[in-house]
């Protein structure tokens, strides 16, 4: 006999409560088997992958993209075994709509793409939602789904199922709307606002482009808006008295990994009083021996950059000055020295900042460091970091050079007693030799600034470890001592 089985959100971190669904890799009636993705969530720390614990068909998908699920609420129901089923336990299924109710999903125009995605009114107006395990119950046609974007075009907001109200036809099995003149019983739902149809790239180059897609012309097929459209209405000059205030800003929602740091930062700033301190250095010497080991064959197909000797420098000094690599433990009343430096490193994503670390980086050789910060590298950009690589970090770098700055005032990791900013490497005229053979020239030089916990690093120690990094960086050989 066939049975439901639900499958319900872990906790796929460290006691986090919720998390938003990003992509569902199956739909209803698929059949899936053990330990096959189902769908991938974004938890306050990261993106995460969630196999099938059952081996069955997708019986009922519970929740669309974009929405956020509490912890252990059932996010998928898969028919089990053979045969007719046990019974409906566990499916979570909604009651059926009552007569004359609006159904979940409406018919695209004849000839529509499938994957054109009507907007909803950006003014709140009643709109026709999408259950994700629902048939069309209207019959007919290919399915639309109505998600929650923001005028701009982005997803994040749960989608919403549109309720009945008087006055209001349902559509029919061979209702069709001229979505360009707005009539029929679909534009009805919508009503006042008509449909916005744009295919994913459109909608994405709209979205990078700033442009609401409520107001370009549609020139494209029964009414859809093309490249060309949205090209048209950047380039066409508008009246600033003319703009609506809805199109002249953006809202973004705070949750996923932008939430979970603005949380962090705010408990960092406002418990761990910050001391940030600065120094220029002539790195020189570092970029040297950078090409040198760049071309030894042991390191190629390795990235060999200017952050891997400044890790590397980082280790050295911590080693110098322990208390550097230590964390506030208030409700012990202690201040606990780590010696182990799992090495944090600062990696922009489109999903925010994030900081994995390389467990155990003071036992490594430069190879092996290396490789690990291109690792960490590419698999946060690639959106894979795993959870357990967020946590138990000792010690963070921040990489701002990258961007062209020279320099910031990092705030510390919660947790953490420093964290160092590097800036960027750039040719400048620099003093060199001392006395009658004093002279001026053309060095590469960058400026690092330290934070550190004053709690537990006073001011001699902080300095003693920021000149340790900038000595290694300045004379590399100063490693080997």
């Amino acid at each position: 006999m066939a049975e439901l089985k639900q499958f319900k959100l872990p906790d796929v971190g460290e006691g986090l409560t919720e998390a938003d669904i990003l992509r569902w890799d199956v739909k209803v009636g698929d059949p899936v088997v053990v330990n096959q993705v189902l769908v991938e969530v974004e938890t306050a720390k990261a993106a995460v992958e969630l196999p099938s614990p059952y081996a069955g068909v997708v019986h009922e998908i519970h929740y669309d993209e974009g929405a956020t699920v509490d912890v252990g609420q059932p996010i998928i129901t898969l028919r089990v075994g053979s045969g007719e089923l046990t019974g409906a336990a566990g499916s979570g299924n909604q009651p059926p709509p009552a007569a004359g109710a609006v159904p979940d999903i409406t018919e695209t125009p004849a000839g529509a793409a499938e994957d054109l995605i009507p907007s909803p009114p950006p003014d709140g107006g009643a709109a026709a939602g999408s259950g994700s395990s629902g048939a069309n119950p209207a019959g007919g046609g290919r399915e639309a789904v109505l998600v929650g974007y923001g005028v701009s075009g982005e997803r994040g907001r749960r989608r919403k199922r549109a309720q009945p109200s008087a006055g209001v036809p349902a559509p029919t099995a061979n209702a069709a709307y001229d979505v360009t003149a707005g009539t029929g019983p679909a534009t009805a739902v919508l009503a006042p606002h008509r449909a916005v149809l744009a295919k994913p790239p459109v909608r994405k180059l709209a979205k990078t482009l700033g442009v609401d897609l409520g107001a370009v012309v549609a020139t494209g097929p029964n009414g859809t808006i093309s490249r060309e459209d949205v090209q048209q209405a950047v380039n066409a000059p508008v009246a600033a008295t003319t703009v609506p205030a809805r199109d002249a800003e953006t809202r973004i929602a705070i949750k996923g990994v932008r939430k979970h740091t603005a949380a962090a930062m705010v408990a960092s700033a406002f418990t761990a009083p910050h001391v940030t301190e600065f120094i220029t250095v002539d790195v020189s010497e570092m970029m040297e021996l950078r090409k040198r080991i760049g071309a030894r064959p042991e390191f190629a197909g390795v990235k060999v950059s200017p952050l891997l000797f400044v890790a590397r420098a980082v280790l050295w000094a911590a080693r110098r000055t322990p208390i550097i690599n230590s964390t506030w433990d208030e409700a012990a009343g202690e201040i606990v020295v780590k010696h182990y430096v799992n090495l944090g490193i600062a990696a922009a994503t489109e999903r925010g900042l994030i900081v994995p670390n390389i467990k155990g980086a003071q036992l490594m050789s430069l190879l092996e460091l290396a490789q690990a910060i291109g690792t960490l590298t590419d698999t946060a950009r690639a959106g894979r970091t795993a959870p357990a690589d967020m946590s138990g970090g000792t010690f963070t770098i921040t990489n701002v050079g990258v961007f062209g700055v020279d320099t910031g005032t990092p705030i510390l990791n919660p947790g953490e007693a420093a964290i160092l900013a590097f800036g960027a490497i750039r040719r400048q005229p620099w003093v060199v030799g001392t006395g009658d053979d004093e002279r001026i020239e053309p060095r590469w030089v960058t400026q690092l600034a330290v934070s550190f916990d004053h709690r537990s690093v006073d001011g001699q120690q902080g300095s003693q470890f920021l000149a340790d990094v900038a000595a290694v960086l300045r004379d590399p050989g100063l490693a080997l001592l």
